[in-house]
């Protein structure tokens, strides 16, 4: 009798002991759940309010490009969400109606597609040798091209036009394209050879030991297997070239007939002075292709973005 009872007491003094760590386990999981609950909810709303914050002139000014200049000296351009509306397309008529915006438009194009590609191309080739082949002086040479990253353009500007001048590329679309490709080669040799060396090896390894040579490697490997990084880099130097004003007014020489979009829209500032909501509508015009690019490129962004920041 004395023996069960010894035996239920100690079950009753033992049972709490196992249930406690048990309780305090459940404690710690909700606390970590609770945690990163209100992380992850502050973190949307961070997200949320720097998203406004970015994009709500950006809507202001879309809207006041198709409001009328009386209305915009007198009110906010929220008052025109208001009912009744009296919004017109008076503006974009005027600017697709300037002189010369068409040929612009197609100047940017001739401009901008060989200025995306041509440093691209280069750079792709170069960041293949940095990331898989070895020769002598290579970690010196990537990281002369690093540093190259911190030098303004500006301050090339004035050496290379003097180059350009004395072999006769003033002017030419040619010298814009130099341009923007030995402005552009830096960082775009600097994003895909991060890319290329976090591939994995045991592929270049396997292509090398069945003969595959090192055009055939680049060719049938790294560039399908870098379309997301190719895409992000795309983006960038397009959107770059794109907008750029100062390199094509100094290497084109303020030629009416090579003038891009960001010309022709400086050149109408000059023509409509105040005029608000006709210079709103033509950078809007100008922002439409790059706004296509990168919508249809938009699913690889991030993930060029990450290249290689993750090795494996």
């Amino acid at each position: 009798m004395n023996i069960s009872e010894s035996q239920a007491s100690s079950e009753l003094t033992s049972a709490p002991k196992t249930d406690k760590p048990k309780a305090r386990k459940n404690s710690e999981t909700r606390g970590r759940l609770l945690r990163r609950a209100l992380g992850s909810g502050l973190l949307t709303v961070v997200v949320i309010a720097l998203a406004l914050i970015w994009s709500v002139p950006t809507f202001g000014l879309f809207v006041s490009s198709f409001r009328p200049a009386s209305l915009i000296t007198t009110t906010g351009w929220w008052s025109g969400l208001i009912p009744p509306w009296n919004f017109t397309l008076q503006n974009y008529i005027d600017v697709l109606q300037a002189q010369g915006l068409g040929q612009a438009f197609v100047n940017s194009l001739i401009i901008s597609i060989p200025g995306t590609f041509l440093p691209m191309i280069i750079a792709a080739f170069g960041a293949y040798a940095f990331a898989w082949m070895k020769f002598p002086g290579r970690d010196f040479f990537f990281m002369g091209i690093v540093a190259l990253l911190v030098i303004p353009t500006q301050i090339a500007l004035v050496p290379v036009l003097k180059l350009f001048t004395d072999i006769g590329l003033t002017g030419e679309y040619a010298a814009v394209w130099l341009a923007h490709t030995a402005f552009g080669l830096p960082f775009a040799v600097f994003l895909l050879r991060n890319f290329f060396a976090a591939l994995p090896s045991d592929l270049m390894e396997s292509a090398h030991i069945d003969g595959a040579s090192h055009w055939r490697i680049f060719w049938s490997i790294i560039i399908p297997l870098s379309v997301p990084s190719l895409a992000s880099l795309g983006i960038f130097q397009f959107m770059w070239v794109w907008n750029d004003l100062l390199t094509s007014l100094i290497f084109l020489g303020g030629n009416p007939q090579r003038a891009p979009m960001t010309l022709s829209i400086a050149n109408l500032v000059d023509s409509y002075g105040s005029n608000y909501p006709v210079l709103t509508a033509a950078a809007f015009l100008s922002m439409a292709l790059p706004l296509v690019v990168f919508f249809a490129l938009q699913r690889y962004f991030v993930r060029g973005i990450l290249a290689g920041s993750v090795k494996g």
